[in-house]
């Protein structure tokens, strides 16, 4: 019976990341298992800040420099769309297309964000890299061996044996889409995977057994399902719905040259993309402000992101999705010209999606008021990234955490590898509570910033979330696994 060290669920970035970190500290021996039937081009654009590329950096230098240089060619291009000539050192940028612009609703700049690599490496240490989902996956998939990257592989099952001294995961392969509720667009009826699913043969059965397992399946973990489900701890086993929406409508074609003018004129002002909000009265509770991302690439497309009961979304698609944007902003006093071009939005192009959260701490949570949340381990079992505390990405941090997550949880792995103290328990839990106690405090610090939106409330709560979460030392974590 073959026994792998590690055996990691999921093969999203953050799966990845901690597979390429336990290699680099001495464990071949480890599996990374992802449902998808095949690695294909799914997800957005991803943003990579300070603190994700500090811990990419530490945990492998290789992985690092070719995701930078996969983000850095993506940035090109968006900046540079619609030009046929090859990009040189002299072509550069104009101001407005390196800046994202938050503006009022009177078209006012409240805050200029620069998206160049080098002025947040200034600030910060380290740059800024957007990427998209796909190419972050392809890149870092890249660093491992073929055969340690398995698709096709859905977990429905992880059980303890401790006759074995590991733990058995059972998968399912050859089977249809499941679609994922938690995490993906879709248009209110149904889910919006759209690749050919439909299988040949019936499904088979398979277990795989490893010494420990890490649950990077994202923020619908089965794992977590499987952990907490018959448990005190069952009202955690899913997702929370955050209170917060999206609804994105990427492309609208025909735009009336009056409407295009009023658009460029009060809000765009030259630049690619903005955010336009009504918080700018500081006062204001976060649960009033309401945002909408403007984007120009071809053609001009928008985000609104929504505080909406999850009840007044479901089953709204086309026409009825519009209505709903149409009334939100009313609501919210955004101005006819805002509302005159969601108007302007085609049924088939309008998507929505609900935010969910797994919290870091629950004291402030109605359904649940003062219950402390449930571990992120169980035995041999161990949650990261979005399984252990996903939320909406607002501030941009679910990868960027995670990323910090692989590389803390990969140090501790390797710990007791090198002390082989793979059936020590006692050993096991205390590393993945040394993990835990490292990253909960933080996490529960940016979700807060993630759900009230606090920075942008003031320069002063701006500057204290950078220098908390951008500026983080990984060099004072690794110590402090010591």
């Amino acid at each position: 019976m073959l026994i792998y060290d590690v055996i990691i669920v999921g093969a999203g970035p953050i799966g990845l990341a901690t597979a390429i970190s336990l290699r680099k500290l001495g464990i071949e021996n480890l599996l990374v298992i992802d449902q998808a039937r095949v690695f294909r081009q799914v997800g957005q654009v991803v943003d990579l800040l300070p603190n994700g590329l500090k811990a990419l950096k530490y945990l492998d230098f290789q992985a690092y420099e070719d995701v930078k240089k996969t983000g850095l060619e993506f940035l090109n291009q968006a900046q540079f769309s619609g030009e046929k000539t090859e990009i040189t050192q002299e072509q550069k940028p104009s101001k407005a297309s390196s800046e994202w612009v938050s503006r009022n609703l009177q078209g006012q700049t409240t805050r200029a964000v620069s998206l160049k690599y080098d002025d947040w490496f200034k600030d910060y240490g380290e740059g800024r890299v957007p990427i998209t989902w796909y190419d972050l996956q392809t890149t870092l998939r890249n660093q491992l061996p073929q055969n340690q990257v398995k698709a096709n592989h859905r977990c429905i099952n992880i059980v303890d044996e401790p006759e074995t001294g590991c733990v058995r995961i059972d998968c399912l392969s050859n089977i249809e889409a499941e679609a994922n509720p938690y995490a993906y667009w879709a248009d209110g009826q149904k889910d919006n995977d759209t690749q050919p699913q439909n299988s040949d043969t019936a499904p088979q059965e398979k277990s795989l057994r490893a010494k420990l397992v890490v649950a990077a399946d994202g923020i619908n973990s089965t794992v977590r399902r499987v952990l907490y489900a018959n448990s005190q701890y069952h009202t955690f086993a899913k997702p929370e719905y955050s209170g917060f929406a999206a609804i994105i409508c990427e492309e609208i074609t025909e735009i009336p040259n009056k409407l295009q003018t009023e658009l460029e004129e009060k809000f765009f002002q030259g630049s690619r993309i903005l955010t336009i909000s009504n918080d700018e009265i500081s006062n204001s509770t976060y649960k009033s402000n309401q945002r909408m991302m403007l984007f120009r690439r071809q053609n001009v497309g928008y985000m609104l992101h929504l505080a909406l009961p999850l009840n007044s979304l479901q089953g709204k698609a086309g026409n009825a999705l519009v209505d709903l944007a149409l009334q939100e902003l009313e609501k919210a006093s955004f101005p006819d010209v805002l509302q005159q071009l969601v108007q302007k939005s085609p049924p088939a192009n309008i998507l929505q999606r609900p935010y969910y959260i797994h919290r870091a701490t629950v004291s402030d949570s109605v359904q649940i008021p003062g219950v402390i949340p449930p571990a992120w381990s169980q035995g041999r079992i161990v949650l990261v990234g979005d399984a252990a505390h996903g939320m909406p990405p607002f501030m941009a941090q679910g990868a960027n955490q995670g990323f910090e997550d692989a590389l803390l949880i990969a140090r501790l792995i390797a710990n007791i590898a090198q002390k082989n103290n793979w059936d020590d328990m006692q050993a096991i839990a205390k590393a993945f509570e040394k993990y835990e106690s490292l990253r909960r405090p933080l996490m529960a610090y940016v979700q807060q910033a993630t759900l009230t939106r606090f920075p942008s409330s003031s320069d002063k709560n701006q500057l204290d979330y950078n220098q908390q979460v951008y500026c983080s030392n990984v060099e004072q974590a690794m110590e402090a696994l010591l």
